[in-house]
């Protein structure tokens, strides 16, 4: 792979049979990411089931259970590319019952691809799945009207669908959403990698071209910098005999040499001596990168701490409320501890309060005493010590955590803190 080739990270949803692993096979057919023995096994398959076409939603659903009922169960991540540009799919499930794997699916994507059956239009599922785009602030959504050769591609039923649409995105209160509508039929693969012939009327690009042009720069969150400390690097060594590193991975910002950067909890202060980089040194760290810092003072920082620049502190308190999407089977309850784990840090917290159980239409939320697998709600948590955060909307990586039971170390819940 060229080094040069930008990542692009997607999540397709979509409801039950709107065609999304149909979509993805038909992308990894088309920009030649099949190998051989796949496509004839999609052919020998497709002719067993008695199919006229080419199955491509074979070269995605994995699990027995998905072939045998065509849905998609669990989450699969896709890999393909063109001569421009590296793509990492999550193809999540569209039933409600896997609401959980949308969310995890979808929680590290850049884009949304939602699907639409040109026949159903505008369903309860795209609401949900719009609502869970917005939860994830996932900025950039593509609506994929699908299907179009079973309405004989007709114009007017993209537009209403279209305007169906833009009434659901009046609902939500996140700004920054951009939405491209095409039109395609995945199955015959008009306006995926080539302009359909059947649909003149549509002038924008085919869905490959979309995301070839996006650059991954501008899908990327810009925010403060945050650096949680995973592991103190002492080499003691002849060469390195009074080394002190701080290594782990910096989000959001960048940190450069002599920056001057506050330590949480302690708030000290120091500034940066040195960034290392696998085995060069850099003056400047862009976020994603996995890095080790040195400072120009001797100072107390361990695992599980924070490294920020002095002008950009995140909050530190011991209650905090936050969005909660339930992923297990045992329901959250009041009353109930579990183990919060931000980052790399962790903390004991407790249910508070749960103020509502949020329903994904945009209609707001009712009064609830639990939260029950696939649930999305607003809860109060307090915990034993503070933690260093952001508010999910300002800062994703610090403003997430994982809920984990204490007795089983079961993963019990994904929050986004308010």
């Amino acid at each position: 792979m060229s080094e040069n080739r930008k990542l692009i990270k997607i999540a397709t949803a979509g409801s039950v049979d709107d065609g999304k692993s149909t979509l993805i096979g038909r992308l990894l057919y088309d920009t030649k990411s099949l190998t051989t023995d796949k496509i004839e096994a999609i052919e020998r398959s497709s002719k067993q089931r008695g199919y006229d076409y080419l199955d491509f939603s074979l070269a995605t659903d994995g699990l027995v259970a998905e072939r045998e009922q065509g849905i998609t169960i669990d989450v699969a991540h896709i890999y393909f590319n063109t001569e421009k540009t590296n793509f990492i799919v999550a193809d999540t499930p569209g039933h409600v019952e896997y609401t959980r794997n949308m969310v995890t699916g979808a929680s590290t994507s850049q884009v949304a691809i939602i699907l639409i059956d040109a026949r159903k239009g505008v369903i309860e599922q795209t609401y949900r799945h719009f609502f869970i785009a917005n939860l994830l602030r996932i900025s950039h959504v593509v609506v994929a009207v699908n299907k179009m050769d079973l309405v004989n591609y007709d114009e007017e039923v993209f537009l209403k669908i279209k305007a169906d649409f833009d009434v659901l995105v009046s609902k939500s209160d996140f700004t920054e959403d951009q939405i491209n509508f095409i039109p395609v039929s995945a199955l015959k693969g008009e306006n995926i990698a080539r302009q359909s012939e059947e649909m003149p009327w549509y002038v924008g690009n085919t869905l490959l071209d979309h995301l070839e042009v996006l650059e991954a720069k501008d899908l990327e969150e810009s925010t403060v910098a945050r650096f949680p400390v995973q592991y103190v690097i002492r080499p003691k060594t002849e060469a390195w005999h009074d080394f002190r590193g701080f290594s782990g991975m910096l989000y959001g910002g960048n940190l450069k040499v002599g920056d001057e950067v506050t330590l949480l909890p302690s708030l000290n202060t120091s500034k940066i001596k040195s960034i290392h980089y696998f085995d060069q040194e850099i003056q400047e760290a862009a976020p994603g990168s996995s890095i080790a810092i040195t400072l120009e003072t001797e100072v107390d920082l361990s695992r599980g701490d924070m490294l920020v620049k002095s002008s950009a502190v995140p909050r530190s308190e011991k209650q905090i409320t936050a969005t909660i999407c339930q992923v297990n089977n045992k329901a959250l309850t009041v009353g109930k501890k579990y183990i919060l784990q931000h980052g790399v840090n962790r903390v004991m917290a407790k249910v508070d309060q749960i103020e509502s159980r949020i329903h994904t239409d945009f209609t707001g939320g009712e009064d609830a005493h639990s939260l029950k697998l696939n649930d999305i709600g607003r809860v109060h948590f307090r915990l034993n010590k503070p933690i260093h955060f952001d508010t999910y909307k300002s800062n994703k990586s610090n403003g997430s955590f994982i809920l984990i039971d204490e007795a089983e170390y079961d993963t019990v819940s994904v929050g986004f803190i308010e």
